[in-house]
């Protein structure tokens, strides 16, 4: 049979125990010395990081003709045949205002660029919208300036390469049928230079009706024999202050056919729209 163990109990003397206990309080107080003493060597990575982060807010070093910093413009793809984008809050109801108030003085019959073969009265009733020439330097708000620096920032294009903006007024009735704000050569002669993309600012609200459209859109009823007149396809409800863009030409230079796009008749109320065309070369004012 086995046996308990027996229990052996040593008594520690006070000079041991006090020799330990000095032994743990300094190793504490070095340890904890030690420890403190890293802390500081990470933090210093942390401020080096919120400097980087603010040196990145700031933008990158840039040419003369570049911007300071970071530019944030929302937009969303509407269509990629035709390439069209939307641009919300593209600019403020007072610029809005200002802009119509600018043009409503000055408004005139809108007309058209004649194909070959065409007069004035067999394309009477395409376009029926009233309106006028205004160029950024024109206005002595500075307003237009300021959008058309932001236009030139959203497509990528230069600000010297747009046309004076189109502004225009469509009344109850008042439409613009299907047409191509490039220029087919074998339709309208030789050309300097080339329309490649459009921009319109919507400047007021529509009641109903004043959508801009495109029939073909993603290449719809483009080989049947569409009905030039007719509001079909994808259509773009005019909000005051939004922006629409869209390109005429692929990027080989080419005219992309489903870039057809017109204006519907105002059912109800009144369509303001400002319309910046941009060319493939530097435009200079007459």
């Amino acid at each position: 049979m086995k046996g308990k163990a027996k229990r052996s109990s040593t008594k520690l003397g006070l000079p041991t125990a006090l020799l330990l206990c000095s032994f743990f309080f300094l190793a504490g107080f070095y340890g904890s010395t030690f420890l403190s003493r890293d802390v500081p060597s990470i933090r210093p990575k942390l401020r080096t990081l919120e400097v980087v982060e603010k040196e990145n807010e700031s933008g990158l070093p840039h040419g003369e003709t570049g911007d300071a910093s970071i530019q944030s413009i929302p937009f969303q793809v509407l269509s990629w045949r035709p390439r069209a984008l939307y641009f919300p809050n593209f600019a403020s109801a007072e610029q809005c205002q200002s802009i119509i108030a600018t043009a409503k003085k000055r408004l005139k019959p809108s007309q058209l660029a004649l194909r070959q073969g065409e007069t004035v009265e067999s394309t009477k009733g395409t376009r029926t919208s009233s309106g006028t020439f205004i160029s950024a330097s024109e206005d002595k708000t500075g307003i237009l300036e300021l959008i058309e620096h932001k236009i030139a920032r959203a497509t990528m294009l230069p600000q010297t390469h747009g046309e004076a903006f189109n502004v225009l007024r469509y009344e109850i009735g008042q439409k613009y049928d299907s047409h191509y704000d490039a220029f087919n050569p074998a339709e309208y002669g030789p050309q300097m230079s080339q329309r490649l993309a459009s921009f319109l600012l919507y400047l007021s609200d529509v009641e109903e009706g004043g959508e801009t459209m495109f029939p073909f859109e993603n290449g719809i009823f483009l080989d049947s024999g569409y009905d030039y007149k007719k509001c079909i396809g994808l259509k773009v409800k005019p909000r005051r202050g939004d922006g629409l863009l869209f390109y005429s030409l692929f990027p080989n230079g080419t005219i992309d056919r489903t870039s057809l796009h017109g204006s519907c008749p105002v059912i109800k109320g009144e369509k303001w729209v400002a319309t910046k065309w941009i060319r493939d070369q530097e435009q200079h004012e007459d």
